[in-house]
């Protein structure tokens, strides 16, 4: 008896094992089940302008983390830099769901289309790149821009799949800016 229960247990383990592996559980496997869960609702022209801002802002962290990370070998750089990528992927889920152009497609790390961003990128990498204390300076400043923008966004946006990206992404920022405290 204690054999066939030893044995059901490890059956149910590796079933359930099995089956947050393979997405069967109706998890969240990438990000877009949950999204796409919600309706497409009409996207107004703020909403637009919210996406692609954001989308070309999330680069823009992105690319000076993974900068920094290149002159000081940190690893707080490098973790952050991968999470900036996922939320660079929410956003691009959302921009393929609406079928709108995406800002930063084609684009190498240090590159934008708003030319602010450009500016913005060569003047946090060269502030961060004076001492450890301002890169991690310069990544609290970041999400710190992240957390208000994101906040403006939120109010701006009545989508719901938008603003459960966006809350998400906020979220994420405001561990971002303790990790960097």
């Amino acid at each position: 008896m204690k054999n066939l229960i030893i044995s059901i247990t490890l059956i149910l383990v590796v079933l359930g094992t099995s089956s947050y592996v393979f997405g069967l559980n109706n998890q969240r496997t990438n990000g877009v089940s949950h999204i796409n869960q919600l309706p497409k609702e009409a996207v107004s022209p703020k909403e637009i302008e919210g996406l692609q801002l954001l989308r070309e802002e999330e680069k823009l962290a992105r690319d000076v983390y993974s900068a920094l990370y290149d002159k000081w070998n940190l690893r707080i750089f490098s973790n952050i830099a991968r999470s900036e990528q996922r939320h660079m992927s929410r956003i691009k889920d959302l921009l393929d769901k609406y079928d709108l152009k995406d800002p930063v497609a084609g684009l190498k790390s240090g590159e934008f289309n708003n030319p602010e961003f450009t500016q913005l990128y060569n003047e946090l990498v060269s502030k961060g790149s004076e001492s450890l204390v301002s890169a991690l300076k310069v990544g609290a400043t970041i999400e710190d821009l992240d957390i208000k923008d994101l906040n403006e966004w939120i109010a701006l946006s009545d989508n719901q799949d938008i603003r459960l990206v966006y809350g998400n992404l906020k979220r994420g920022s405001e561990n971002h800016i303790r990790s960097f405290n």
